[in-house]
Formats: structure tokens, sequence, C-alpha cells
């Protein structure tokens, strides 16, 4: 345990280290206090909707004997990225600003085996009474042009501390192991360096985003002709 609190003490401190390196952030001139703390906070967040996740994971083993979870990711934005998107904005530079404008610091990635317990799960989390939805965006009833499928929840959290409760923001990316499988592959390809990315390439990850809904389309009939 002491391994892991050292480990995350360290990751606060680089993440301190490259936001002061900017020189943009006023309020982070003097002390890293601050960003560590907000830091913190997020990592909280986390842990608190992952095992949230975990709980329902295993409740639905009970009750069904199979696991909807395949995996979970967590993961904090990185210090550029935080900058990149205050800019975009336009909100200006500070701790505030960043806890009240950017609702993707904590990222809490649920795979799943079919797409029904996506939704399942989706609805599930959101029923607890200290789960808030902020927002909400279906990215499998809607695809993205470049087709892209996941379903995405900006929920608000409280973490328990010390002499406070605090609510924190944690985005939720629920997805197929199908559609993670494709978002990787798309990221890698799209984005790789010195290539010249054309809209033939473009046209062909779409039709195999196609392709991967068609996946789990049948698989999730034959998980029905199954159970029946």
């Amino acid at each position: 345990m002491n391994n892991t609190k050292e480990t995350s003490r360290e990751d606060d401190n680089k993440f301190f280290s490259k936001l002061q390196e900017s020189g943009i952030f006023d309020d982070l001139r003097e002390s890293s206090l601050p960003a560590i703390r907000l830091m913190a906070y997020y990592r909280c967040a986390m842990m608190e909707i992952e095992t949230k996740f975990n709980v329902l994971n295993e409740e639905f083993s009970l009750q069904h004997d199979r696991n909807p979870i395949n995996s979970i990711k967590t993961r904090i934005k990185s210090p550029q990225g935080i900058i990149d998107k205050l800019n975009r904005l336009n909100y200006g530079y500070s701790i505030q600003a960043i806890e009240e404008h950017i609702n993707d610091v904590a990222g809490v990635r649920v795979c799943c085996s079919f797409v029904e317990d996506v939704y399942m799960l989706a609805d599930a989390l959101l029923k607890q009474d200290d789960i808030a939805l902020i927002t909400k965006k279906d990215y499998i009833q809607n695809p993205k042009p470049n087709g892209y499928r996941s379903l995405h929840l900006i929920v608000s959290v409280p973490i328990f501390l010390a002499n406070e409760k605090k609510h924190m923001k944690v985005e939720i990316q629920l997805r197929t192991i199908a559609m993670d499988f494709w978002a990787s592959l798309e990221h890698q390809l799209r984005y790789k360096k010195d290539t010249v990315f054309t809209e033939s390439m473009a046209e062909e990850l779409r039709i195999c985003a196609e392709r991967s809904a068609d996946l789990d389309t049948r698989m999730s009939k034959l998980r029905a002709m199954i159970a029946e």
C-alpha cells in the first residue's frame, strides 16, 4: 500500500511540475499544493466510480452467472491536454477553471461484452442516489461520422474527505470489446507520425466500424439464442 501512495505522490508532483513549467498558471507559481490536492480529488473520484462498476459486475455475476464487464481502465488527463482544452474553451488558466469547466480530467473506460450490457450498467449506475448525471452522449445509437461508437457520461460523484464532502466530475465511456478494438486501432492509424491520412483511409476505417457494429449485433443475437 505504501508503494502505491508513493507512486501517486510522485505522479502528482510530476503533474504539478509540468503545469508550473508552462508558466501560465498564476496560482501555481508559489505552491504545488492546489494542483496536487485537485489531482488527488480526481483520483479519489475515479476510484469511487471504478468501485461502483466492480460491485455491479459482481452482483450481475451472482445473478446471471456471467460478467458484463470485460475490463475497466482509468486515467487522469495530461497537463498538456488540460492546457490545450483551456485554450480552446478560452476560460483562462487557474485551478478553478480546471474544476469548473473541464469535465474529463478524470476518465473511466468500461469495456463490456455486449451492447445491452453497456446500457444496463449505465442505467444501474445512474439509479444510484449519490450519482448525478451532468451530460449524456450516445454515440452507439448515433455514431460519429468517422464510425466511432461509445456511450459517454459525465457524472458528479461525492468523495468523503476527513472534514468535508466534495463533488467531483468524472467522464465515463462505456463500449463493447469490438468498439474498443476499433477505437484503439483507429487512433493509432489516424495519428501515426509522418503519415498523410487520406479520405480513402478514413472511409475504410468507417466501413470497419460498421462491420464491428454488425459483429456486436450478431453476438447479441447469438447470446439470446443460447439463453433461450
